[in-house]
């Protein structure tokens, strides 16, 4: 058998998402029921339930595309292609832009795809990171040390998961100037962007700044219909064709019902609502854990999250962070994500962008554990 770099992250929540009783293991907010993304516009009901359930447009219906590439500034319809989900936009992107042997930089931490795609398919892999010690900042100078004039790609999370950092404008611009020198194109994963938690701006594109940028965005974050299994992937039109080939060997195509659901949802009468209900849960939700946190003295410490709907904390415990997440499993039915899914143990990522009694009730079942092991 082919040696495997398993995706441990997306293997644990795979396993056991769905039979805990509390999982704040998720990045996005609590999801929306389908009756209150229609709920929206009654009149939707009736055009859905017309809908011929056939194949969809395999690169995204053409409302749906319009939606999209009215987010990204000069973008048509031609730059989009819907894929089922930000994660097969991300793997056939890279499937399309780079063969073995291929240079690519991947910012750390980070959501851990693209670094486990350039191990399975032995790409020339470096890290740049983000420094807790700068409150999550990218080190530049790192950035700028590692790329050659070999760099085929650079990977950047923008809002960043799992710090929630968002890169100031500056940083966006370095970025850009990096990987300009070297011709590398740059894979923006901004999936978080409409999630902010402290500032009603959303989160501005690489797409449009620089020629080289391929923006893959998705439904499943900062709209809270991961079910919808839709994203997308907006770049040349050029690189569009050529994605949309390798699209055609893994999934074809979205359903039509997810597809006719995203153009509700990315509709300029809906999305702004859509975000504002994201926000309104990531903006209740932190205080819960921020209290919560600051109840164990000298236990946990933070960098606040800019965006997202997780948190990011370190802990001052004597175990380890995928033994810590084990024993929450097994002994009190909830499942968070350890560090050590990031390559950084003692940190623990927990999801905040839920109901308050379904968030305190989980927090609850983390501090029963914390006590027995401080006993």
């Amino acid at each position: 058998m082919t040696e495997f770099q398993p995706f441990i992250m997306e293997r644990m929540m795979s396993k056991f998402e769905k039979d805990v009783e509390y999982n704040i293991s998720e990045s996005g907010v609590h999801p929306m029921t389908l009756k209150e993304l229609i709920d929206y516009d009654p009149d939707n009901i009736n055009k859905l339930l017309a809908t011929e359930i056939n194949y969809a447009h395999a690169n995204g219906i053409p409302e749906l595309r319009e939606n999209i590439a009215a987010m990204y500034t000069g973008a048509t319809t031609e730059n989009v292609l819907v894929t089922v989900g930000a994660i097969e936009a991300n793997y056939n992107t890279i499937s399309t832009l780079l063969s073995a042997g291929d240079e690519i930089i991947v910012m750390l931490p980070n959501y851990m795809q693209i670094w486990g795609i350039a191990k399975n398919r032995n790409l020339q892999l470096k890290e740049f990171h983000l420094r807790e010690e700068n409150g999550w900042a990218p080190d530049l100078d790192e950035l700028n040390d590692l790329v050659t004039e070999n760099t085929k790609l650079i990977a950047i999370c923008n809002p960043n998961n799992p710090t929630g950092y968002i890169l100031t404008e500056s940083e966006m611009n370095a970025i850009i100037a990096t990987a300009e020198r070297a011709g590398a194109w740059i894979l923006a994963d901004e999936v978080y962007a409409g999630a902010e938690r402290s500032t009603d701006e959303q989160t501005p594109s690489f797409y449009g700044r620089y020629d080289k940028v391929l923006a893959v965005g998705s439904l499943s974050k900062a709209y809270g219909l991961p079910g919808l299994r839709i994203g997308w992937v907006v770049c040349p039109v050029e690189i569009v064709d050529d994605i949309w080939a390798r699209h055609e060997y893994t999934t074809l195509s979205a359903t039509m019902l997810s597809n006719h659901l995203a153009a509700i949802a990315l509709s300029p009468e809906v999305r702004p609502r859509i975000i504002q209900r994201t926000r309104d849960y990531i903006r209740k939700g932190f205080p819960v854990l921020q209290q919560w946190m600051d109840s164990h003295e000298n236990t946990f410490s933070i960098t606040s999250p800019q965006a997202a709907a997780i948190a990011f904390v370190r802990y001052q415990l004597d175990i380890n962070s995928t033994e810590f997440t084990e024993r929450l499993i097994k002994e009190k039915s909830v499942l968070i994500v350890p560090g050590d899914h990031f390559g950084l143990d003692h940190f623990l990522r927990i999801s905040y962008g839920l109901p308050h009694d379904y968030l305190t009730a989980a927090l609850d079942r983390i501090h029963e554990l914390i006590v027995e092991l401080k006993s």
